[in-house]
């Protein structure tokens, strides 16, 4: 079974500040560091990683190669991403010394996905496989369309989210995968409790990961709710902890788990991702995720 990712790929330029740059203000950066990145290159790694088919479907500039490299060393396919002649997508990313970020996104190559790209990708799938996307590329609603046109199943991580646009595609969605923050921008509600309690019943038919930082994770479907709590660690940066947990849940399931134990093994992936700087470089391999659940 393959997952094709239809999803971004970012040059991650990183800078550890003191505090949020604020308007009019100039602060000199205590250090940079340029990183890959992008919501669906850290999934792909993170898929790869543990131990998934994964075959990236993206574009980058033709003069960054050393992307290409990178994504192959970690495990990933990248025979599906095309190099083209518009500037990579890249992202601006400040980080405080408590371990919050704020990023600037420049979309770049990310939104040049062809409809004729699409098409010639999903054709050379088997049925039962499955396609993964983000927010942070082009044609999401067409690429969901032709996947269950082709009998293959979908996963999608709408970040950032796009709440006209979600709620356009969930009838193509098989798992939904939000944070708490885009769950309540979805629902429409202001807090944790109500968000829980307000989305089984407003979408009873889909299958929702709701992932909720240091309180853990739920998951819905078919009336049923189920919750894993996260692991307690010390956290440096949380730039890829959602895209970690992502992958290694998909991978688990894939593998044939039990949900709540795919939501136990991705809740560990993701405590050792934050304890590490950077995005895809912070993703930990499946052995150091097998030791790290020995020790807990």
């Amino acid at each position: 079974m393959t997952i094709y990712n239809f999803g971004s790929i970012n040059l991650d330029h990183l800078y550890q500040l003191d505090h949020f740059v604020r308007p009019g203000e100039t602060m000199a950066s205590n250090s940079y560091q340029c990183l890959l990145g992008g919501k669906g290159a850290n999934q792909s790694v993170a898929l790869a990683k543990a131990g998934a088919d994964v075959k990236h479907v993206g574009a980058i500039h033709h003069s960054d190669q050393s992307i290409i490299d990178q994504l192959e060393s970690l495990g990933v396919n990248t025979d599906l991403i095309r190099r083209i002649d518009v500037p990579t997508g890249h992202a601006i990313i400040q980080l405080t010394k408590e371990a919050e970020n704020s990023i600037i996104l420049y979309q770049g190559a990310n939104h040049a996905l062809t409809q004729e790209q699409v098409d010639q990708v999903l054709s050379s799938a088997n049925e039962g496989d499955w396609v993964l996307l983000q927010n942070e590329t082009n044609l999401i609603e067409y690429i969901m369309r032709k996947a269950q046109e082709n009998k293959l199943n979908v996963a999608f991580n709408p970040a950032p989210m796009d709440v006209e646009l979600t709620k356009k595609v969930l009838e193509f969605v098989d798992l939904l995968i939000v944070n708490e923050v885009e769950a309540m921008d979805l629902i429409g509600t202001k807090d944790i409790d109500s968000t829980i309690e307000a989305f089984p019943k407003a979408y009873p038919d889909l299958a929702v990961l709701m992932t909720l930082g240091k309180a853990g994770v739920c998951y819905f479907s078919d009336n049923k709710t189920l919750s894993v709590e996260a692991f307690s660690v010390d956290a440096v940066d949380t730039t890829a902890a959602g895209d970690t947990f992502i992958g290694f849940c998909l991978s688990s399931l894939m593998k044939g788990d039990e949900i709540k134990q795919a939501m136990t093994r991705a809740c560990a992936a993701s405590a050792i991702c934050v304890t590490r700087l950077g995005a895809a470089s912070a993703i930990p391999t499946q052995e150091e995720v097998t030791a790290f659940l020995a020790k807990h």
